[in-house]
């Protein structure tokens, strides 16, 4: 039998009109939308929809935009398909998607959650500061390795996102980032590219951010998830509503540790991933990660239509 995963997406997926066919065809898609709305006190569906893409790329506003977006599509999803999804999971910001969508918390919590989370992480180290590099075409290991030597010689750098084979995203200050990338050769690192972010995610530097979104975290009555959630922090399902404060905590200065999420949920038998929500960044991972299971993007109501066709075939 086939067993699915629901993924979904973080930071770097947006673009300016992502969702509106959904809000434009569907009362269920239109009414998250304005919920959004509603929770965040702005109207994030006009930037949602009309950008410009400077302002969507803002953290605070990227953050509940992405994940309004991914629930204005899954619960289209929801309503048509016979979900047989084992398990959710997301890149960063996607996992309050896949807990929102698991049942763990509302909507409403969700998207001040993220919005609040947006603001922390991005005032958490002054403009100029910190950054963050995408390493191509080396391993694990000497990705790890890079960041050691680097922070012992120039400043902190750490791991941030394993995302997948050959692509490592690393994090930390601006002169360790600077200098970092005249030392790629020494460590079979191919191509080190420079990301256009406002913070170094996912690294110690973030603590700050963490401390203070514990706060809210703490304030949420969290719910079991109604199916296996998988955390990036440790790439363990979520098996308690009380351990998803902790574990939301974490991931804000934690690496991210995607491809190993990846492999424990085709380990525990899931063979088709569709990625809900704009882009095709997971899919993309997924086949460098295991070029043998299915991957599915929906984004838009035709591939929606395409993946209910796939289902009910």
């Amino acid at each position: 039998m086939s067993k699915t995963a629901f993924v979904f997406p973080g930071q770097g997926a947006q673009y300016a009109g992502m969702g509106k066919d959904f809000y434009d065809n569907f009362k269920e898609s239109k009414e998250i939308f304005q919920r959004a709305n509603e929770a965040l006190g702005f109207d994030i569906t006009k930037l949602c929809f009309d950008g410009p893409n400077e302002d969507l790329s803002i953290t605070k506003i990227t953050q509940p935009a992405l994940l309004t977006v991914c629930m204005a599509i899954y619960e289209i999803i929801k309503k048509n398909s016979n979900n047989n999804s084992v398990v959710m999971g997301g890149l960063s910001l996607g996992e309050y998607s896949a807990l929102t969508a698991a049942g763990a918390m509302d909507f409403e919590t969700a998207v001040k959650l993220v919005y609040n989370r947006g603001n922390y992480m991005q005032n958490a180290v002054p403009l100029g500061e910190g950054g963050m590099l995408a390493l191509m075409g080396c391993t694990d290991e000497d990705a790890i390795r890079f960041c050691k030597t680097v922070t012992e010689r120039f400043g902190l750098l750490e791991p941030a996102n394993f995302n997948c084979p050959g692509q490592i995203v690393v994090g930390g200050k601006s002169a360790a980032i600077e200098n970092a990338l005249g030392q790629t050769a020494e460590f079979n690192i191919k191509k080190a590219v420079k990301l256009q972010v406002s913070a170094p995610f996912h690294t110690s530097m973030l603590i700050s951010a963490g401390n203070k979104l514990k706060e809210d975290l703490s304030k949420i009555k969290f719910k079991k998830p109604s199916c296996n959630v998988i955390s990036n922090v440790d790439t363990e399902y979520y098996n308690d509503d009380l351990i998803i404060a902790d574990k939301l905590e974490k991931q804000v200065y934690n690496p991210v540790r995607w491809e190993a999420c990846v492999r424990k949920m085709i380990a525990d038998g899931v063979n088709t991933f569709v990625e809900v929500g704009p882009g095709k960044s997971l899919s993309s991972f997924l086949k460098k990660i295991d070029k043998n299971v299915k991957s599915i993007n929906i984004d838009s109501i035709a591939a929606l239509e395409q993946y209910l066709q796939l289902t009910y075939a």
